[in-house]
């Protein structure tokens, strides 16, 4: 699906805005990449998948910066190079996370740790160190990203479901702490994206089937209609809407 086309919104206010998402070599990640870079986004992303990141960079021209994000000091040093290369950062996506399933009773406190570290911790690091960044520009836009997992009561997934609810928690107490600085923060709700990784893993055809049966509008979903959303809440045609969730999901929670 072509970023570029005019059948979709142009945003002004995105031009030259210093955008870093989290995440970005792959599936939803790529596709926001694409999305900032044809609205002509000065645009870096972070991700630990090399390979994928190298070609979603050549492909978009955006800077990709290697960076397990489990390692805060190496999330530090990847901000601060951002901002060295392209200029304060004033939109944070938050998008990296794994969906890795696992049983109730197989979890122990290294695992739960990881799967904390991997969906949750980061994030708030990452707002961390963009903010004096943002307070210094006059505000900025943080969009973080939940799921809509916990929403449905899903299991299987004990940890992941865990953290993507505290996601809430933290951009609505973000929303307060930086809103005095024109700094807001949102969170945007996928539902069941259709990436590569999703219909390679989990997209069995009565799954599939079930899914578009329960949404109000039946048609898979794929990253694009996810990154249209982000672009919203990235440009100041948002400006005055903070500490909200956004889910994009064809109506089915």
């Amino acid at each position: 699906m072509d970023a570029a086309t005019d059948r979709f919104a142009r945003y002004p206010s995105l031009r030259d805005r210093v955008v870093l998402v989290t995440g970005g070599a792959s599936g939803i990640g790529a596709s926001m990449v694409e999305h900032f870079a044809a609205q002509h986004s000065r645009v870096a992303f972070l991700d630990f998948d090399r390979a994928a990141g190298e070609a979603t960079a050549a492909r978009t021209g955006a800077a990709f910066l290697f960076c397990d994000l489990r390692d805060i000091a190496a999330l530090r040093a990847a901000v601060e190079e951002v901002a060295a290369r392209l200029g304060p950062v004033t939109v944070l996506v938050n998008s990296a996370a794994r969906d890795d399933r696992h049983g109730l009773e197989a979890v122990e406190p290294d695992y739960w740790d990881e799967r904390m570290h991997t969906n949750l911790r980061h994030m708030f690091f990452c707002a961390q160190a963009v903010a004096p960044m943002m307070r210094a520009a006059g505000g900025g836009s943080i969009i973080n990203f939940g799921s809509v997992s916990w929403m449905k009561a899903q299991g299987g997934m004990p940890a992941y479901t865990t953290a993507k609810a505290a996601v809430h928690g933290l951009s609505r107490g973000l929303a307060r702490d930086l809103g005095g600085h024109g700094i807001r923060s949102n969170v945007v709700v996928p539902g069941w994206i259709f990436t590569e990784r999703q219909e390679q893993l989990w997209a069995k055809p009565d799954a599939v089937a079930d899914t578009l049966a329960r949404q109000c509008l039946h048609e898979k979903l794929y990253p694009p209609d996810i990154a249209r959303m982000v672009l919203w809440l990235a440009a100041d045609d948002s400006r005055m809407v903070t500490a909200q969730s956004f889910i994009v999901d064809g109506g089915a929670v």
